[in-house]
């Protein structure tokens, strides 16, 4: 609570005190940071990552079935498959030999629980020979490796034929592993990109590379952090490391920009006549103060993935979270230490001076003027474009990810769908469990009712198999279609609504469900809309929350919410557009799957919320300093936008090479999220901060401060310590 009169040195604000230890004891201060972050990254290699189990990714009905499946060891073994087919050069019986000599091999390895026998086409030209392993899904993937070299020793044996290997084993450590590859080549790009904006901005080679340095530091730091943390909140197989990297870029950078400029703009104010610690002291009461606060707003924005109550989910929101946090912990540290440490370095040259001569906000300020001039013409037209791009929303459809989605670029994806063409029962099944007395004669009356139905596979007879205490049974229905088709979801429909409990009907005391991939995908995306709308008032609260406790004004508060959202409504009406239409799979190489992934609306909301907020703490702020200076807010406006220009323009410039990096990582999630953050934050940065925010400030006047107007200059310097007072007013 502020009072009147002279306040204790003890009521410095704590990012002043926290700055003026690091800037006076700069080698304690940085030494510390390093150790702490050794200690992070050691800990989380002792810890080790703690990966959830197949029970942590069970939703809805096909968890139960899930459940029902595991409970009775009905769950179905990790099975490889093996397809032969005949090409142009193939001569003889080379396929036959080639079959034999597949299951001789795999028949010898300790991984291998069976090896089938070789099943032909209905045409004649594919072999395929199943391969059941030990254990679970899981150990799979560890053992898959060695089944791999066996196929690939008799490929290199038979050159005539194609022989591959495909299976969800083999599908899953491929996509994971070509994942990480283009998440190593998204850091080869955005490093340098970041690089680069920010020599531009700075005019210094170490003004440019402290931030960066930074970044990546915080990276490793909460990668380390999140190996603990997958102890509370178990790793959804590495989920999380994409999202890791993209935020720790992003606001690492971002908060080591916004304080860098302000320390810089500080000794420009005084002519050069105040110390680099000086600078750092007066940057940590305004930048420094915008920094936790947006640190806030993004960390709790993220904590409402916690909603969403999916191991995915938390397992992002932990280590978004903890990149935060980390960042903002060295922006308050490590940078003044640093700053005070090397000041004198920092400052730049030739291209630096250029920067300084106030070229860019005297620019935004012309364009600013005519929008406080016209305040309700600028409106209506920034919100005509927003309701434009966020229209598409209303028409967006939700699936999820499956084998069919993963590029064929990958050769166990591409194995899979040539497998699936020529065994159509290979394809996607939906698994029914059955529990009760005698559970097996109502899935053997479900399998008769599918027989010769389109919507389910007829190349072979499904099979219904009982647990040992006979009170469970299990039937896969296979369907030829891809799972995420409008085909399979209504053969999951007709199963689930007519063909089961027709099948059950009449006998007491059964249970049953249906799982399988189509089933899983199914729930999954319902279970994301449902929690979706929790989800937006978790955020929104949060927004008005964070701007409350910033700039103490319900108006300012409740705009702040209202600019988030819409921001979100037209990423999502943008994804829409472009992913559920083909019109842009060429320039973002994608193939467009007719629907948005049902995990993307969400990330997109819980990221782009966080960062909105950080860009609007930091604008409004400077917006408030010239109402302080006792500037009229409707010139304070235009005063508080031209002198943040450089930074903001600069931060969004940053976050969009980020975001643009992650289109090449060939998985169409991916591009997804990228696409939505990427188009989201330049609406951000051009609608709703350079017109739209303006123009409602300008028409509400003085009201948008309500119920409390920054006090002005003459009574801050009574309640403010002398070392948080600006030096004096931004230039436009």
């Amino acid at each position: 609570m502020r009072t009147t009169g002279q306040q204790p040195q003890g009521r410095v604000p704590v990012t002043v005190r926290t700055a003026q230890w690091c800037a006076t004891h700069p080698w304690k201060a940085i030494s510390g940071w390093v150790l702490l972050l050794a200690l992070c990254i050691g800990a989380g290699a002792a810890a080790g990552m703690n990966k959830g189990s197949f029970a942590d990714f069970w939703i809805g009905e096909a968890g139960r079935a899930e459940a029902m499946a595991s409970g009775s060891g009905l769950t179905p073994p990790p099975v490889e498959q093996v397809l032969i087919e005949r090409t142009a050069r193939t001569a003889g019986d080379e396929p036959t030999a080639a079959a034999g000599e597949i299951r001789r091999r795999m028949d010898g390895l300790p991984a291998v629980e069976s090896v089938g026998e070789p099943v032909a086409a209905r045409d004649g030209a594919a072999l395929r020979i199943a391969v059941t392993l030990r254990g679970d899904r899981e150990t799979a993937k560890k053992d898959v490796d060695a089944l791999l070299a066996q196929t690939a020793a008799v490929q290199r044996a038979h050159p005539g034929l194609r022989i591959e290997q495909t299976g969800s084993a083999s599908i899953s450590v491929a996509v994971n592993d070509k994942q990480g590859q283009d998440l190593q080549r998204t850091e080869m790009i955005s490093l340098p990109v970041t690089f680069l904006i920010l020599f531009v901005v700075f005019g210094a080679v170490l003004a440019a590379g402290i931030p960066v340095l930074l970044a990546v530091f915080a990276f490793a730091g909460s990668v380390g952090l999140y190996g603990l943390a997958s102890w509370v909140f178990p790793d959804a197989g590495g989920a999380a490391l994409s999202v890791i990297f993209m935020m720790g870029m992003a606001v690492g950078v971002d908060y080591s920009l916004f304080y860098l400029k302000r320390a810089r703009e500080e000794r420009e104010r005084s002519g050069g006549t105040i110390s680099h610690a000086r600078a750092v002291e007066l940057a940590a009461a305004t930048s420094g103060r915008a920094v936790v606060d947006s640190g806030l707003a993004v960390a709790l924005s993220l904590a409402a993935l916690y909603l969403v109550g999916d191991v995915i989910f938390s397992s992002i929101a932990t280590g978004a979270i903890l990149v935060t946090l980390v960042a903002v912990g060295g922006s308050l540290t490590v940078l003044p230490a640093l700053l005070a440490k090397l000041g004198h370095r920092m400052d730049g040259g030739r291209l630096a001076r250029r920067h300084r001569a106030g070229g860019e906000g005297r620019l935004w300020a012309r364009l600013l003027r005519p929008v406080v001039r016209r305040p309700l013409v600028a409106l209506i037209a920034g919100l005509v474009a927003t309701v434009a791009l966020a229209a598409p929303a209303l028409g967006m459809k939700l699936g999820t990810e499956g084998k069919e989605t993963f590029p064929d670029s990958i050769p166990a994806v591409a194995a899979y769908d040539r497998l699936v063409t020529a065994f159509p029962s290979e394809g996607p099944a939906h698994l029914v469990l059955v529990r009760g007395e005698d559970p097996a004669a109502p899935l053997r009356k479900l399998a008769e009712s599918a027989r010769g139905d389109a919507l389910f596979a007829q190349d072979r007879a499904p099979v219904v198999r009982t647990a040992e205490d006979g009170r469970t049974a299990l039937l896969a229905l296979p369907v030829p279609y891809a799972a995420n088709s409008p085909e399979a979801a209504r053969s999951l429909e007709k199963v689930r609504g007519q063909l089961l409990p027709a099948a059950v009907e009449g006998v007491p005391g059964l249970q049953w469900a249906v799982s399988g991939e189509i089933a899983a995908g199914a729930d999954y995306a319902a279970h994301q809309r449902e929690r979706l709308p929790w989800v937006v008032l978790f955020v929104a609260l949060a927004t008005l929350a964070i701007m409350y406790a910033a700039f103490r004004s319900v108006v300012m508060a409740a705009l702040g919410m209202l600019l988030n959202l819409a921001a979100v409504l037209v990423a999502w009406g943008v994804l829409t557009l472009v992913f559920q239409g083909t019109w842009a799979e060429g320039p973002l190489g994608f193939e467009s799957l007719g629907f948005v992934g049902s995990r993307t609306p969400l990330l997109v909301l819980a990221i782009l919320v966080g960062l909105s907020t950080d860009y609007q703490i930091f604008v409004v702020s400077r917006i408030r300093e010239a109402v302080e200076r006792g500037v009229p807010t409707r010139q304070a406006v235009v005063d508080g936008i031209a002198g943040s220009a450089s930074v903001v323009t600069s931060a969004a410039v940053i976050m969009v090479s980020v975001f643009v990096s992650f289109l090449f990582i060939d998985r169409i999630e991916m591009k997804q999220i990228a696409v939505g953050l990427t188009v989201a934050v330049l609406f951000d940065a051009i609608v709703l901060r350079a017109i739209i925010l303006p123009s409602t400030m300008a028409l509400l006047g003085e009201r948008v401060w309500w119920p409390r107007r920054p006090a002005t200059a003459a009574v801050r310097t009574a309640r403010v310590p002398a070392a948080a007072a600006p030096a004096r007013p931004v230039e436009v």
